[in-house]
């Protein structure tokens, strides 16, 4: 599928996109598919558009050809500014988000869109992220706790070199580039759970307010789940948000293999509420706890470096 070529305010751009149904073929890996397909079309066809003037990144030609050209054109999006990670698709033969790349300036040849590779397509740029979700999901992707204080009534507390241990992975933003981009994924993508669901396994596991170490690590002891990683680091490369999967993936097997995560710099809870100098104390409550077990007005609080 090409896409336009730049549509910059004066110039006509030129988009070949990959149109194509596909009705249950697991390497179905065309682009755009044409609504007036027969059911029986199984092989990708390319459709060429140019348009004239639009904004300068890939997704403003997709919403400028849906809304002018083809209305049928079918793709995902939301925030248009990269974070949402919707608009996840392969451009010009890198997996990317479309609201962030810009079209390419050289006007000679089309630009080429497909779908995420090596997924099942839904429809013309809508890859079937179903079993990327399942695998997600299987990671547990919240803390867990031996015990579990009562909503609202409770903060975890945690110091700010095990804040930062989390850097680098909490701005995951889930959109599949790097999973898609992986061989092992493409060949073992049933067992695998690719970069991305590692990297959040690995972040889960070196937070230091959870406290299922033990069991999360047991639930990736097998020959496929991690160890599928052959250190191609093509997610690396390839990820919009500047990231390193590669890295976390590689932290993640040394923790298999037998290192320790670590003791939490703090370990247990503080009280919800707040220092009244802060504004948020209700009238009476007008002490704080600084972790020396010093009640604080009619309650308990748990600020850190609040001083009395």
């Amino acid at each position: 599928m090409a896409v336009p070529s730049l549509g910059m305010l004066c110039r006509t751009s030129n988009f070949a996109l990959a149109q194509a149904r596909h009705f249950g073929s697991s390497n179905a890996i065309g682009g755009l598919m044409a609504a007036a397909s027969p059911q029986s079309e199984a092989a990708p066809r390319i459709k060429k558009f140019a348009i004239y003037r639009c904004g300068p990144m890939v997704l403003d030609a997709l919403i400028k050809i849906k809304n002018e050209v083809d209305p049928t054109l079918t793709f995902r999006r939301s925030c248009r500014e990269g974070i949402c990670g919707s608009c996840a698709m392969n451009i010009s033969g890198t997996n990317t988000l479309a609201c962030i790349t810009n079209i390419d300036p050289n006007l000679s040849a089309p630009q080429k869109i497909y779908p995420l590779p090596h997924q099942y397509v839904i429809k013309d740029l809508v890859p079937d992220m179903n079993n990327f979700y399942a695998q997600y999901k299987m990671i547990k992707p919240w803390h867990i706790r031996e015990k579990e204080p009562e909503a609202g009534q409770a903060q975890y507390l945690q110091s700010i070199d095990d804040r930062a241990k989390l850097d680098g992975l909490y701005e995951c933003i889930l959109c599949a580039c790097c999973t898609t981009s992986c061989p092992s994924y493409w060949w073992n993508g049933d067992k695998y759970l690719g970069p991305a669901v590692l990297m959040q396994a690995y972040r889960w596991i070196i937070d230091s307010r959870d406290q299922a170490t033990a069991d999360r690590l047991n639930e990736l002891r097998d020959p496929f789940s991690v160890f599928r990683c052959h250190t191609i680091m093509n997610c690396t490369r390839t990820c919009p948000k500047s990231l390193n999967p590669g890295k976390a993936i590689a932290h993640l097997k040394m923790l298999l293999a037998g290192k320790s995560r670590g003791k939490p710099e703090m370990d247990g809870m503080g009280f919800a509420n707040f220092a009244k100098d802060s504004g948020h104390m209700p009238d009476g409550d007008n002490k704080s706890n600084t972790g020396n077990g010093k009640s604080c007005g009619n309650g308990t609080c748990g600020i850190i470096g609040y001083k009395e």
